[in-house]
């Protein structure tokens, strides 16, 4: 599905872990990311054109998942099925256990020193034997700087890391991904956000109950108001009408990488 030059991957858990397991043995790294109304508003309209994305097409390809409930409804209407939400917090336990049983490092990227403390021990008590390759929490400015930002990579390279876990927030956990997953020689990214707050207990997640009914949004904005006001009040409505005009593509080639952005990502569509 296409949603204002942003290509979605309609698909299944199946289909991700699948692909996620072929990518950490070989090809070109596979970076994965949540398309909600937040991602249509960085980078399915004017947003875009502000990125500073990079002019030369970096070696990995990106699946975009469908996250946010009215993406999922608009799928639903193109197409007559009933897809699933793939979130980031949802899928990451299910990777972690992937990355485990392949013998994968993983690293983590983005969040706070307190958030990795918590974390550590949830994955020590919950993932036995899972190789961590390292913990980076590394504040907006240093992010944003060019020298900085790849002094980061650097480290992850240096670890051995195969899959990273990047929750810098959108956009700038995309855009850190296109500018220097390259230099990490990471196999696999996930740009997820808050997973990993989620996943450590620093964050809480909606009720199953208001997740299963779209409002998730919701939940968070009345535990988050100042810092999420803008975005669901503000830039959603306007996101949400980009979203009425998406249309179905056919299925795009694998070995075509392509950007977040100006230009939009080309992964396999295949229903798992």
């Amino acid at each position: 599905m296409d949603i204002a030059g942003t290509r979605v991957d309609l698909c299944g858990t199946p289909h991700v872990l699948s692909v996620v397991a072929e990518r950490l043995s070989g090809g070109k790294p596979l970076a994965i990311g949540s398309v909600n109304l937040d991602h249509i508003h960085h980078f399915g309209g004017i947003e875009r054109s502000r990125l500073n994305l990079p002019t030369e097409r970096p070696t990995h390809e990106w699946l975009l998942l469908a996250d946010g409930q009215p993406i999922v409804d608009r799928a639903r209407d193109l197409t007559g099925t009933q897809w699933p939400r793939l979130t980031g917090a949802d899928l990451l336990p299910r990777l972690l256990e992937l990355a485990r049983a392949e013998r994968k490092s993983v690293g983590f990227l983005g969040g706070t020193p307190r958030v990795h403390e918590h974390l550590r021990t949830t994955l020590a008590r919950d993932y036995p034997g899972l190789a961590v390759s390292g913990y980076w929490a590394p504040d907006r400015t240093t992010v944003e700087d060019d020298v900085l930002a790849d002094d980061i990579a650097e480290q992850v390279r240096a670890a051995g890391t195969d899959v990273l876990v990047v929750g810098l927030g959108k956009p700038v956990q995309e855009v850190w991904i296109e500018r220097f997953g390259d230099d990490t020689g990471a196999r696999v990214f996930l740009a997820f956000g808050a997973a990993a707050d989620f996943l450590s207990g620093d964050v809480a997640r909606a009720p199953s109950i208001m997740s299963e009914h779209g409002l998730e949004w919701l939940f968070r904005l009345v535990h988050e108001p100042r810092r999420l006001f803008r975005r669901y009040l503000v830039q959603g409505p306007e996101a949400w009408l980009r979203l009425r005009g998406a249309y179905l593509v056919a299925d795009s080639d694998p070995s075509a990488g392509r950007p977040v952005g100006d230009d939009a990502p080309r992964v396999r569509n295949a229903r798992g």
